[in-house]
């Protein structure tokens, strides 16, 4: 289903030609419908038509594709889930792609979507698959701030990407708080888990890495103000989406340092308290065979041993047994085996 947003004039979009379905019963097919837009768009002017289409079928990305004259390799790459994020320019066309991401606090993963936005002369267009992000967010911005939008189509690649990108903003802070927790879990007194939870935590990383680092060097061109494809109108708010791009790209790479140094930290700790242990059941074993020797000592059956017919030789035994397990439970407690 294509869905069009509306023909944007001034910064407005015209009343009749919003969440219009293109294609629909009724109608006289996508190309048609798409001309009659663009007609509406006048000519030598910063109008546009704003097309949305939601985990669309091939074919009729095709068909659109043939009436706008997309770049056929970058409508393959739209429709490609394992393709990474980039910007690249064809001609007079724009094309970006993204990856958008979710957080979900039930289960702590991130979710992965996919947005693709193509811009050229008159028209802008957004091909969203998976876990994508909130249009209406996007529309919003648009409406709000209308002096952005006739600066032409490229203040919906602004939008978008704007929304995008707050998007990973919110996913690190959210990682940021798991790691904070996994941090007193793993010093707390019983870290156990702290380990699986540092490796899934640290898989929701890489998914924000996957998003985020492509597009750091584009991130930087942004950032320099230099952009000839971008309106001088929407140049501030491009390089303040630079810097947030960077900005999550520092929050990755802190997040990798951090992980790995916890990661390292709980298997220390883990560790520390096996030896722990271990010298405590050996403390404990060593205590316990002293009486033990003894006993079995004075368990032979033989009829010529010290001590053997003395009356006191039994508690005498005893107190010699308690008297070495004593000294030597204050010996391993004193060395801290104990």
């Amino acid at each position: 289903m294509i869905r069009c947003f509306g023909v944007f004039q001034d910064g407005t979009p015209i009343p009749d030609t919003r969440d219009v379905e293109l294609g629909a019963p009724g109608s006289v097919g996508i190309a048609a419908d798409v001309k009659h837009l663009l007609d509406q768009v006048r000519p030598e002017s910063n109008d546009f038509v704003w097309l949305a289409l939601d985990n669309p079928e091939h074919d009729i990305v095709t068909s659109l594709a043939d009436t706008l004259g997309l770049d056929p390799l970058l409508v393959d790459d739209s429709l490609s889930r394992q393709q990474r994020a980039k910007l690249e320019t064809s001609g007079s066309q724009v094309f970006v792609l993204l990856k958008v991401l979710e957080w979900v606090d039930e289960s702590s993963d991130v979710e992965t979507g996919q947005v693709a936005c193509f811009v050229g002369p008159g028209f802008a267009i957004t091909l969203h698959q998976g876990s994508s992000l909130d249009t209406q967010q996007a529309r919003d911005r648009m409406a709000q701030q209308p002096q952005l939008a006739a600066e032409g189509p490229m203040s919906v690649l602004w939008a978008v990407t704007d929304c995008v990108v707050d998007g990973y903003l919110v996913v690190g802070e959210a990682i940021q708080d798991d790691i904070e927790e996994i941090e007193q879990q793993v010093f707390s007194p019983k870290p156990a888990g702290a380990a699986t939870r540092i490796y899934r935590l640290n898989r929701e990383n890489i998914e924000m890495r996957r998003a985020v680092r492509p597009l750091v060097g584009e991130a930087a061109r942004l950032s320099r103000d230099d952009t000839q494809e971008i309106p001088p109108g929407l140049r501030p708010y491009f390089r303040d989406i630079g810097d947030h791009v960077l900005r999550a790209n520092d929050m990755v790479d802190g997040f990798d340092s951090t992980l790995m140094t916890m990661l390292m930290a709980s298997t220390a700790r883990q560790d520390l308290m096996q030896n722990r242990d271990m010298r405590k059941i050996s403390a404990w074993a060593a205590i316990i065979a002293v009486p033990t020797a003894i006993a079995g000592i004075y368990g032979m059956n033989f009829d010529d041993m010290p001590e053997l017919h003395w009356a006191f030789g039994y508690p005498a035994v005893l107190l010699i047994m308690g008297t070495i397990c004593l000294l030597l439970y204050r010996g391993f407690k004193k060395s801290g085996w104990l």
